[in-house]
């Protein structure tokens, strides 16, 4: 779907195909069929954007064969779909039964993310709608934070600068702007804003950003507005924003809470899970376990201090604290319904981000891309998933339409 913000810039809204199953194009190309295109007739629109994640190998075959991208393209025509985003932060594997930190491999020390990705750039290049301004590919932030030495972390500052030269090379050879968002996410080497703009800061912005995951964003406890403002300041643009929820348990103490969170505790993906609090004195704050190695500061985190584990389970079997504050769990909830009581989302933190970043006189996104790859691994997965979908995409379409943008199908 299209929008038209009041300073005419074009909003693109899609969903992430990293929800449906598929490793070769042929499975891709079912996808658009059984799910993307009966999510665009739920929705009475002419033309609805996914964003698609491609596994290495379908985005080796499109490479090595541009006959394949052509075929993906009219594919995308037929059905009423566009495509100006890629999601690249997974490289394969990512519905096998056990995912977890392999997500996270290889990383950006290692050249084959730095191939695949420019790979993925010149995929997207060939799959943009021709009046599209530009496209983005988003992609892990850095590494996993451990093991990150230093010299790994010079390898792949490096592969940044090349990555941008990449692009350029890329935009020269074919006429069309691909941009790469870096998505902050908890226990990276990038994990908030404030270790974006540290590790980001001074890269090409007409070529490299962040891809800002509203989810990550709320377990990580941060305040829309000031990590907006913190970007800006740093000269790093959100080239997409993943429309996301995170799930909180208000107190993690009660024992319904708890066995909600329970129920979420599966073995498939990594749910990291924060708490935040207030500590009352100096004598407090000293004595605070930290459970992450990398002892951020405080600086770093912002006020509430925030603690955290790599996975719910850890937090559930005493990982967390209980009594400092809420947790909030890595966990992408769909965005337009509530998890089991006592359980809630963090919706109403992903509105501020929209209107963070759409609701004032300027765009400062154009591309923003519905991600709740989770449906499988609720603990009710959905018998119609394109109608859960879609009333996702519905969901945040009336947020961006309540900003006063307005609707601009074709």
């Amino acid at each position: 779907m299209r929008f038209r913000h009041p300073d005419g810039t074009a909003v693109h809204l899609g969903y992430c195909s990293n929800v449906h199953q598929a490793e070769d194009l042929d499975g891709v190309l079912a996808q658009l069929a059984d799910h993307a295109e009966p999510v665009r007739e739920r929705l009475g629109v002419d033309r609805l954007g996914i964003g698609l994640w491609l596994a290495r190998d379908v985005v080796a075959r499109l490479t090595s064969e541009p006959g394949e991208s052509r075929r993906l393209k009219d594919e995308l025509e037929a059905r009423g779909l566009e495509t100006v985003t890629l999601n690249a932060f997974p490289y394969a594997g990512f519905h096998r039964e056990v995912v977890k930190k392999d997500v996270y491999l290889p990383d950006w020390a290692d050249e084959a993310r730095l191939s695949h990705t420019l790979d993925c750039a010149r995929v997207l290049a060939a799959l943009l709608p021709d009046d599209a301004e530009r496209g983005s590919v988003s992609t892990l932030p850095l590494a996993w934070r451990t093991p990150w030495p230093p010299d790994r972390a010079d390898t792949a500052r490096r592969a940044l600068d090349r990555l941008a030269a990449g692009l350029a090379t890329i935009e020269s050879d074919t006429g069309r702007r691909v941009r790469v968002g870096f998505e902050p996410e908890p226990g990276c080497v990038v994990e908030t804003t404030a270790q974006a703009v540290r590790e980001l800061r001074g890269l090409d912005p007409e070529r490299l950003g962040v891809c800002l995951d509203a989810c990550h964003l709320a377990v990580q406890f941060e305040e829309p507005g000031a990590a907006l403002r913190r970007l800006a300041e740093a000269g790093l643009p959100v080239v997409k924003l993943q429309a996301s929820c995170a799930v909180e348990a208000a107190d993690p103490a009660d024992p319904t809470a708890r066995a909600a969170l329970r129920r979420l505790a599966e073995p498939r993906f990594l749910h990291q899970t924060r708490t935040a609090a207030r500590w009352k004195d100096r004598e407090q704050r000293t004595a605070a376990r930290w459970t992450d190695p990398d002892k951020r500061t405080p600086a770093e985190q912002g006020d509430p201090e925030v603690r955290g584990v790599d996975d719910l389970p850890d937090a559930l079997d005493g990982g967390l604290p209980t009594d400092t504050g809420p947790w909030r769990v890595h966990f992408h909830a769909p965005l337009h319904a509530d998890p089991e009581p006592p359980l809630r989302t963090t919706a109403d933190q992903l509105g501020e981000v929209l209107a963070g970043l759409l609701g004032g006189p300027a765009a400062d996104c154009d591309h923003i891309e519905v991600e709740t790859y989770t449906w499988s691994v609720l603990p009710e997965p959905p018998t119609d998933l394109p109608g859960g979908i879609a009333a996702e995409l519905a969901w945040a379409r009336d947020r961006l339409t309540g900003l006063g943008l307005k609707d601009d199908q074709r």
